[in-house]
């Protein structure tokens, strides 16, 4: 199969844009609780009315500062509450936000306010202002840097309170569908950030498409009050579609921007999501967390007893669902039963106790551990998407899951597997080119196609499997393509690695490096009565190269003898986005850690 359309489920916005949703559900519903925020360690509800007359404010202040129509402000922060009222501010006034990463460098930040020509910008805190500070001679059209650490929230409300609620409201209705509504810069992994211009109609095709099609998912029981705890980046375009999907769509909507267990896991616990939206990371961690809980306390023998059980169910389940099977027989229902009072009941109370559902993105899941969750009372619903389809352009739907695909398009757009088996995406999420890039644009807009890059299969039922990236296929010297995404992500999976990368490029074989998880690391050490090694010593550790090697074999049982990986090298350090060797999610520059590590990577090849 080649080609593959979903009908849509909704109707083309003729009018208004993503800024309406707060007004007009303040107006039907004022005391509905939209939002939960937290402040001094404590949560407290926010309902529609008090969501809107603090936009309302905000929205003044901006255009008490001199914010006009289709201006654009950068906002600099991790996720919290004050970023969401920021975006409805600006979008009710018809202005354009811009997010820039947290972490982002001096000189990628200088690039991103000159290329947006950003008039004004936000920052969280002073190390922030200081990075926008040391490159504000460089931007002449930069006019005003708020700080919200230091209350720019109070500031801007108390300079805007002299306007009348009629000059927002004059400026919100002149925004059309067509209207810009951000301009995300992707996260880049070669060459410089491109800025993706994404339009109101874009969000709102995205997230009412989404809030159609998956409304199931949003809740824990039929009827419940549906919420989430967002603690993805809203810097980043899923985090952006959560936000706005929640806010349009009366789904309660909290912040965390702390993805440390011991931050995250006591806010999932009071603020009890229905549902989450993470990366496979996320999961993971959440596995192998589990696991070595389970085996600290002389448990492990069980809890992979119940792992175990729970993939066999899910599959069984899955096999119904696609009419190859009858689903769990009485013995395997008997035994998930009696591990659902040991084992899955305990993880899902850890994830806040009223998760049933989520919905993963950003890079593949491993298929078992999708099984694995949904065996265990999470069903996790794989997607795929790019900044430039605004988000999800396919996803795994409710009643017809299949695990380690990235689903079936979103109702009202297609796919199309090109010839190369590039993978082509059409939909009214699609973006409409690049800011100040029309090269790039045509490049990579055909027809309005969105020509992505990456490559995938679609199977006999018309999900989606992404096989790789074309610009990461590696080439070895015998002449041999090899797609290194498959290797490094089962490589992964072994709890104690971190990071994998393969390379080989015009190389006789090829070959990894690997990276180590500290926490995972210390708690193998524990378990085996083993002292803490210097990093040094670790590396050179027989033990631990035998447990690596062995997740080497595991990947190298995916492909032939001459795909497989045929050596590798520990490495002392994580790569790390301050070294410039991630982009801001987490993605491999490749060319930069094989530049970083040629003395490694020679090293391979010696011999």
């Amino acid at each position: 199969m080649r080609d593959i359309s979903t009908p849509a489920v909704t109707a083309a916005p003729r009018a208004g844009g993503l800024a309406d949703a707060v007004f007009d559900r303040a107006a039907r519903e004022p005391d509905k609780v939209v939002l939960g925020r937290k402040s001094g360690g404590v949560w407290r509800d926010v309902t529609a009315a008090e969501f809107r007359d603090e936009v309302m404010a905000l929205a003044k202040g901006l255009i008490a500062q001199g914010i006009r129509f289709a201006d654009r402000v950068a906002i600099m922060s991790r996720t919290r509450y004050e970023w969401t009222l920021f975006d409805f501010a600006l979008w009710s006034i018809g202005a354009q936000p811009i997010p820039i990463y947290p972490t982002s460098s001096a000189e990628q930040v200088m690039w991103i306010l000159h290329d947006a020509d950003v008039s004004a910008c936000l920052v969280e805190h002073e190390d922030h202002a200081m990075t926008v500070g040391s490159v504000i001679d460089r931007l002449p059209r930069m006019g005003r840097l708020w700080q919200l650490n230091a209350d720019a929230v109070g500031q801007l409300t108390a300079a805007g309170a002299h306007i009348g609620d009629d000059v927002v409201h004059r400026h919100r209705r002149a925004v059309t569908p067509d209207s810009t509504a951000t301009v995300i810069y992707t996260s880049g992994t070669t060459g410089r950030p491109k800025g993706c211009v994404l339009t109101h109609a874009n969000f709102l095709f995205e997230t009412d498409t989404m809030a159609t099609r998956w409304e199931p998912v949003f809740h824990s029981r039929p009827g419940d009050e549906p919420s989430t705890l967002l603690f993805l980046p809203i810097s980043h375009v899923f985090g952006r579609m959560v936000e706005v999907a929640a806010v349009r769509h009366g789904v309660k909507l909290g912040h965390q921007p702390n993805l440390a267990a011991s931050e995250l896991l006591p806010d999932l616990a009071v603020f009890q999501p229905t549902f989450v939206l993470a990366v496979p990371h996320v999961f993971e961690k959440i596995f192998h967390a589990a696991r070595r809980k389970a085996e600290a306390e002389g448990r492990v023998k069980p809890f992979d007893r119940a792992v175990e059980v729970a993939v066999r169910y899910a599959e069984a389940l899955e096999d119904r669902a696609f009419g190859a099977g009858s689903g769990p027989g009485p013995g395997l229902r008997m035994q998930h039963q009696l591990f659902d009072k040991l084992v899955y009941g305990k993880l899902r109370a850890a994830m806040g106790g009223r998760i049933r559902h989520a919905m993963s993105g950003g890079s593949a899941m491993e298929r078992r551990l999708g099984l694995f969750f949904a065996g265990a009372g999470v069903t996790v619903y794989e997607g795929y998407g790019l900044t430039e389809s605004t988000a999800a352009a396919t996803a795994n739907p409710p009643e017809r899951t299949r695990y380690g695909t990235v689903g079936l398009p979103i109702p009202g757009t297609s796919v199309h597997i090109a010839e190369d088996g590039e993978i082509w995406l059409y939909g009214g999420n699609v973006f409409g080119g690049y800011l100040n890039e029309p090269k790039a644009t045509h490049e990579t807009l055909r027809d309005g196609w969105l020509a992505t890059g990456d490559l995938g299969t679609l199977d006999e039922y018309g999900y989606l499997t992404i096989t790789g990236r074309k610009k990461e296929i590696l080439v070895t010297s015998s002449g041999k393509s090899v797609s290194p995404g498959p290797l490094e992500e089962r490589v992964r999976l072994h709890p104690l690695v971190a990071q994998c990368i393969v390379v080989g490029n015009d190389r006789p074989y090829v070959a990894a490096l690997v990276t180590l998880d500290p926490e995972a690391v210390d708690h193998w050490l524990r378990m085996r009565g083993k002292p803490r090694l210097k990093a040094s010593e670790l590396v050179r550790d027989k033990e631990l190269e035998t447990e690596i090697r062995r997740a080497v074999v595991a990947a190298n049982t995916m492909v032939s003898k001459a795909e497989s990986i045929r050596t590798f090298r520990i490495l002392s350090a994580q790569f790390s986005e301050e070294q410039g060797l991630l982009t801001p999610s987490l993605k491999l520059k490749r060319k930069a850690i094989e530049s970083a590590y040629a003395v490694e990577v020679e090293a391979l090849y010696r011999g």
